[in-house]
């Protein structure tokens, strides 16, 4: 087993800057978690990132399908060697001590790396429940990397009478819900990469074709397309909030924070208009802080609930 340069310590301080520098509202959840959880999902963002940036990277544009099918093919055996505990960078350790301290499958980060496959030869996805499976593979997968980490409530893990909550499906549609708000804010991003990942069903549904895409047209039609994709998200965030709720107590208000924030790009895309061909939603530094009490407040609801459920 080949050792790694950095001690872990440092491995772990890079995921953070990392995650801090390409996912500040995503990071600014993690920093509610405690340490060895926030640790934790830093180490897994980063493999999801470097996932990601096998196909979206300015360097993997200029490479060819089959080079980038075999960069895939290399980083699944590289995958597979880290959950059978071979490492052979710091990339590989923090995540193989990651598996250690939270143990989970393989098979979410394989199909997440089949979502990027996705990518190769497919620019377009005629209805809905193509693109659900592939919002499934590239970000539903990393509701079930991170659920094993974030735990479940204790109640359920002391208390053998009591069944564990099943919150999969939620921890799927909060990753799902999340990709569906990165599709409608990077719509005039990803046009530039000739892709169009709003369902053509949709786009025939409100009379607006891919043309008017390209040429990022906004009239009334794109208006209304895109007030309905953004209802459809909102439809994932809310499908998601359900398991919330029976979270381990100390990963709730972090959770509550990120699907608040990250659901406040789709209130920052109707301010704008709807014209992401030109201007990128974001959630503003004050929103962001406004939504920290309120997001506890709601985790505080939470617990009522959850403890009305139990005594019942």
């Amino acid at each position: 087993m080949a050792q790694p340069s950095l001690n872990l310590e440092d491995a772990y301080e890079a995921c953070r800057k990392e995650t801090a520098q390409w996912a500040k509202t995503f990071y600014l959840g993690t920093m509610l978690l405690p340490p060895a959880k926030r640790r934790a999902i830093w180490a897994i963002y980063v493999w999801c990132r470097r996932t990601d940036e096998l196909m979206d990277s300015t360097e993997a544009q200029k490479k060819s399908r089959n080079e980038l099918s075999d960069r895939l093919n290399q980083w699944e055996d590289k995958t597979k060697n880290i959950f059978a505990g071979n490492t052979q960078d710091d990339l590989d350790a923090v995540l193989a001590d990651t598996l250690q301290k939270f143990p989970q499958s393989i098979q979410p980060y394989i199909d997440m790396i089949e979502g990027q496959r996705m990518d190769l030869d497919t620019t377009r996805y005629k209805t809905f429940e193509e693109l659900e499976l592939y919002c499934y593979r590239v970000a539903g997968t990393v509701g079930l990397m991170t659920q094993g980490v974030i735990g479940i409530d204790a109640a359920y893990t002391r208390n053998p009478n009591l069944p564990p909550p099943d919150t999969s499906r939620a921890a799927i549609a909060l990753g799902i819900a999340n990709q569906l708000t990165n599709i409608l804010r990077d719509v005039g991003e990803d046009r530039g990469r000739g892709r169009i990942y709003l369902p053509l069903e949709d786009l025939k549904k409100f009379n607006y074709s891919e043309e008017d895409l390209f040429k990022g047209t906004i009239n009334e039609n794109w208006k209304a397309l895109m007030a309905f994709q953004l209802a459809r998200a909102r439809d994932w965030f809310q499908k998601s909030e359900e398991g919330i709720k029976w979270l381990s107590i100390d990963a709730r208000w972090p959770i509550w924070t990120s699907l608040r924030l990250y659901s406040g790009i789709l209130n920052s895309i109707e301010k704008i208009d709807y014209d992401v061909f030109s201007n990128r939603a974001y959630v503003k530094g004050w929103v962001k802080a406004v939504n920290l009490p309120i997001s506890y407040l709601i985790t505080i609801n939470d617990e009522k609930y959850k403890l009305r459920t139990l005594i019942n």
